[in-house]
């Protein structure tokens, strides 16, 4: 089978849920990673149940509201990752993608890696823990996720890797998937040019060398999904944002299709 290539709804902000669902059909997606915001609709499985009916698209992906600017949805920590496996139950969803916890969230941090293993386990819905970055004030690192932000140096059963992240990180997409082996259940496939800030480009425009990471998840047999994670907050003209996710389309899978060796 083909890998499917989602659009994530975070790929449209600050449009809605139902506008990603609408630029997804337009451009040919196989269907949606939905991340959950203060929006309604991206918290409700009825209504998203209704886009997903009315627009003949699937969510293959939650993203659990673990960012700094959705703390306040669905409260602690844990209660947002078992709604958001909730939600995913209730979609047919496989994957829920969530960030590590922040440095201050040490109660929840200490058993963390364990915590996502039982919930995966007890639940059925993979459980990917996404690669961040370090974050850096004046010049030094400062930490601020626990246990850390890099899932490799961790004993998560399921990564999400995400190629903007990597970039800003200063690390390489294609040695990390490589070295993920079976752990590697998601990709964002965006990219970035090794800024301090997570940039969320078009892919083939940074130095995660986007089109060889792809070719070697077809060529090894990847079953999880490429998702198009990429900023289009500076789209200005008429069908600007639509032309940018629809270059990341096509080259997510002209490079999926690839025979080409690495």
């Amino acid at each position: 089978m083909p890998i499917p290539v989602a659009l994530s709804s975070a790929s449209v902000y600050p449009l809605s849920v139902h506008d990603a669902f609408a630029t997804a059909q337009d451009l040919g997606y196989d269907g949606l990673e939905v991340m959950v915001t203060n929006n309604a609709t991206s918290q409700d499985a009825a209504a998203l149940r209704t886009l997903t009916e009315r627009y003949q698209l699937p969510v293959l992906a939650i993203h659990a509201p673990t960012l700094l600017l959705t703390q306040q949805v669905w409260g602690t920590y844990w209660n947002k990752v078992e709604q958001s496996i909730k939600l995913a139950a209730e979609l047919a969803a496989s994957v829920v993608v969530v960030h590590p916890p922040f440095r201050w969230q040490s109660e929840y941090g200490r058993n963390f890696s364990s915590g996502v293993r039982d919930l995966s386990e007890s639940s059925g819905v993979r459980i990917a823990v996404e690669n961040m970055y370090p974050w850096r004030v004046r010049g030094r690192e400062v930490k601020a996720y626990l246990p850390g932000w890099d899932p490799m140096a961790q004993d998560y059963d399921d990564v999400t890797w995400d190629l903007s992240h990597a970039a800003t990180a200063g690390v390489s997409s294609l040695e990390s998937v490589r070295d993920l082996g079976q752990r590697l259940r998601h990709i964002h496939l965006t990219d970035g040019s090794g800024s301090a800030r997570d940039e969320h480009l078009i892919p083939g425009q940074g130095n995660q060398q986007a089109a060889r990471v792809l070719q070697f998840l077809a060529q090894a047999g990847f079953t999880g999904t490429v998702v198009a994670e990429i900023s289009t907050r500076k789209a200005k003209g008429v069908g600007e944002r639509e032309e940018w996710l629809a270059e990341t389309l096509r080259f997510a899978r002209q490079h999926l299709a690839s025979t080409k060796s690495d």
